[in-house]
């Protein structure tokens, strides 16, 4: 009983001084420190990737050459600092794996100045690999609406077509100039430090083609991005 009591009187001690400390660090004025890391946020967000096919002609050949992307599911993480409502930067890395399938047709002996005239024969490439966009952009927070918080943001950077070391058939890694926007609805949840976030992005750059030539058409294409996660206030 005795041995009770003095845990009881300790606890409650321990207590007592833990709730003075945290009503003490609450009316203590803010650092210039701590107003910055106000101003940060990470987020953690689940996006889809659906890839736009391309379809142009090969650079080499001159005969039809076509992209069809596999879709997937990817991780994008970004870092913010909001200055004001309309005063923010961002930094965002999307991954994701999926396919390049590519078809089209080469000649075989490969055309040339000597020899103009080959045999056509159609092929099929599917090449794995990753894909990590590193972007940095500018985001702002219009007014709420019904109370839910409001973003949109765009930038640019570059996106890493890595192939996989399986499946990538010894193709070799390029990076393509990227630009993307991104708009969304945010709310926090149990404290001000954590919150939701669902959005919807695309992301515009040059189709890859492993620096190699035949498989190059110089088209345009983008990924269409709906996410969806949460994000940590500093």
């Amino acid at each position: 009983m005795i041995i009770a009591l003095r845990s009881l009187r300790t606890w409650a001690t321990f207590s007592s001084f833990a709730f003075l400390a945290a009503v003490a660090n609450a009316q203590a004025p803010l650092t210039g420190l701590d107003k910055q890391l106000d101003r940060i946020d990470l987020g953690i967000s689940g996006s889809g990737i659906l890839n736009n096919p391309t379809s142009g002609t090969n650079k080499l050949n001159q005969t039809l050459l076509t992209d069809k992307p596999g879709n997937t599911v990817g991780v994008l993480v970004d870092i913010r600092y909001i200055k004001s409502p309309l005063v923010g930067l961002e930094l965002n890395v999307n991954y994701a794996r999926y396919v390049q399938n590519f078809s089209g047709t080469q000649f075989n002996p490969p055309v040339t100045a000597t020899s103009p005239l080959g045999t056509p024969t159609p092929y099929v490439l599917d090449i794995q690999s990753d894909s990590v966009e590193y972007t940095f952009g500018w985001v702002f927070h219009p007014p709420k609406v019904f109370g839910i918080g409001t973003f949109a943001s765009a930038g640019a950077g570059a996106t890493d077509f890595v192939p996989s070391r399986g499946g990538g058939l010894s193709f070799k890694p390029q990076a393509r100039a990227t630009y993307y926007y991104n708009v969304g609805l945010e709310q926090t949840v149990i404290n001000p430090h954590f919150g939701l976030r669902v959005s919807f992005r695309q992301a515009y750059f040059l189709a890859p083609d492993f620096e190699t030539n035949y498989l190059t058409d110089l088209r345009h294409t983008h990924t269409t991005e709906p996410t969806a996660g949460f994000y940590l206030h500093f």
